[in-house]
């Protein structure tokens, strides 16, 4: 364990290593990648100040999902991107991933550690402004709790964006080419997850509760933390299945990865 740790350790050294050579292209990309969450949070603020709330729920409430989920999602592409489908998707197209599996290292440590997006710090940034920008605006009654289970919810998130990435990658092993509907599910996850659940229509609510458990990952744990009522009636316990959720993703992620490796074959490129 220690020496993989260690493996890792270099691996992602390397990688950041390289991305930082050139600093002003580093330091504009990570200002772009900022910018587009400012841009589309200011976009939100601006409706909301028309519209006064959206599902009952006003601006600040809306900057607590909108910021939890965007760091989440940053921090997960940082960590996980060695699997983001549509990269990985190359490798297998190009036979790189063949190179991989003939060296004597673990595959699934050398695609973690082959890409660690530094400027995605960017993003991780801005979400975490305008999650401080939330908190600092509402009348949250503190717990041990709550101060315990919020770091929870954090991790949850990125274990199940990054279940979804490792799921992306093993389909390709198949289809070779990344396929569009894993996007809805990670880059069009984070914007639904950024907006009160309750506002969607009962058949996308039934499926992101008992098909892919989104509701339990940003939207229940932050009507315990924020004191909401459930407008949706599930058990008492809902907004405690965040850990649940997340890892029971990346798990069942972990173990679909490992059979498509078990059967894959290369592409002869």
């Amino acid at each position: 364990m220690l020496y993989r740790l260690d493996l890792y350790r270099r691996l992602i050294g390397v990688q950041m290593r390289s991305q930082l050579q050139y600093r002003t292209a580093f330091l504009l990309d990570t200002l772009t990648t900022a910018s587009q969450v400012v841009t589309a949070f200011l976009t939100l603020a601006l409706i909301l100040q028309r519209f006064d709330n959206v599902g009952g729920w006003k601006l600040p409430e809306v900057a607590f999902l909108y910021g939890m989920v965007e760091m989440a999602f940053g921090s997960m592409d940082m960590l996980f991107s060695g699997f983001d489908p549509d990269n990985f998707s190359l490798q297998v197209q190009r036979g790189l991933l063949d190179q991989l599996m003939l060296r004597p290292v673990d595959i699934t440590l050398q695609v973690l550690g082959s890409e660690f997006i530094v400027r995605r710090i960017g993003r991780i940034a801005q979400g975490a402004a305008v999650f401080a920008l939330g908190l600092a605006l509402l009348p949250i009654q503190w717990t041990p709790l709550k101060l315990v289970y919020l770091p929870v919810v954090f991790a949850s998130l990125v274990c199940f964006f990054g279940g979804l990435f490792i799921i992306g990658a093993t389909i390709t092993f198949w289809t070779v080419e990344s396929i569009e509907a894993v996007n809805i599910f990670t880059y069009g996850g984070t914007e639904m997850m950024a907006y009160p659940m309750s506002i969607y229509p009962d058949w996308m609510r039934r499926f992101f509760t008992y098909i892919v458990p989104a509701i339990f990952l940003n939207y229940y744990p932050a009507l315990y933390i924020l004191g909401k009522p459930d407008p949706l009636g599930l058990p008492a316990f809902a907004p405690f299945l965040a850990p649940v959720a997340g890892f029971s993703v990346l798990l069942v992620a972990a173990l679909f990865w490992q059979f498509g490796l078990r059967h894959y074959q290369s592409t002869g490129t």
